[in-house]
């Protein structure tokens, strides 16, 4: 979260889970068959738990899966797998207490890192660990947190920083995949590993000794908007076809004018035809989006 202060919705204002239920239904009815439960933090939200059942429970749907900064998983790991979720990624940019704390602005490592490790024995699989380096911040720990494939069976994703919302962190702490690449040689050689369908955009790795994964996503070095296949529904309603784009589609408004079902496709179509076949972060450090990542679902 950015340090200045975020105006938080009202609550009128954020989708019911009723009102998500129904358009997940009308976007697996058009083809789609992955989905991510991601924020802000989508455990602090009341109900959440019953919702995740209702999820999993739509046919047509072939993966699901959460996205959490860890924090309250410790506690409720059995409660998100009885709800049918097994897969989950988890935020984490440092194995280091006082940096956690600094970054995040709470001292909340040792129960993040607990929940990470319950998961892992309760059986969650995978694991991917989501990690943003930056110069200065967390590149020292880089080698430590690429091992942590080797000797668990976790799927680290290093992750690219994208410059969006009032105040991105300076271009000149930004380091990207081949700088990475090169800082965790020290553990050996990086050998590819098979997509599969519902891979996202990540490039998979593999150490020779390694019983997880490394992967590198890469929007800044090696955009991949020509093969994203991805929407991001907003808890206030708006469903966007490009994380790094301005555009959306307001569904809330549509529900609650009493659209049909029919007319929610066509906004589901509508999104598609808008996703952009390149970003010109990478170019233009100033085509920033306005929006707060926290804000959009990443």
């Amino acid at each position: 979260m950015p340090r200045e202060l975020i105006p938080w919705l009202p609550h009128r204002e954020i989708l019911s889970y009723e009102e998500i239920l129904r358009i997940v239904k009308v976007g697996i009815g058009l083809g789609i068959s992955k989905i991510r439960v991601t924020g802000g933090e989508p455990l602090v939200r009341k109900g959440v738990y019953d919702f995740l059942n209702q999820l999993t429970k739509l046919k047509g749907l072939q993966d699901i899966s959460l996205t959490t900064n860890g924090v309250l998983l410790k506690d409720n790991i059995e409660q998100i797998n009885s709800a049918g979720i097994n897969r989950i990624n988890i935020s984490l940019d440092t194995l280091n207490k006082n940096k956690f704390k600094h970054i995040t602005g709470h001292d909340f490592f040792a129960q993040t890192w607990e929940g990470i490790h319950r998961a892992r024995e309760i059986g969650f699989y995978p694991i991917k660990i989501n990690v943003v380096p930056l110069k200065g911040i967390n590149d020292d720990e880089l080698v430590d947190i690429a091992e942590l494939s080797i000797r668990y069976p976790f799927h680290i994703r290093f992750i690219e920083y994208m410059p969006m919302g009032s105040n991105p962190i300076s271009s000149e702490r930004h380091l990207l995949a081949p700088e990475i690449k090169k800082r965790i040689h020290a553990l050996g050689k990086l050998n590819p590993v098979d997509r599969t369908v519902n891979d996202g955009p990540a490039e998979r790795f593999k150490f020779e000794s390694a019983i997880g994964e490394i992967g590198f996503i890469r929007p800044i070095s090696q955009h991949f908007c020509g093969t994203c296949n991805r929407l991001r529904l907003t808890a206030s309603g708006q469903l966007r076809p490009c994380l790094m784009s301005n555009i959306q589609e307001d569904m809330k408004s549509l529900i609650r004018r009493g659209c049909s079902d029919g007319e929610l496709a066509n906004a589901f179509l509508q999104a598609v035809r808008h996703k952009p076949s390149e970003h010109k972060l990478s170019d233009n450090l100033d085509a920033m989006v306005s929006a707060q990542m926290c804000a959009i679902g990443g």
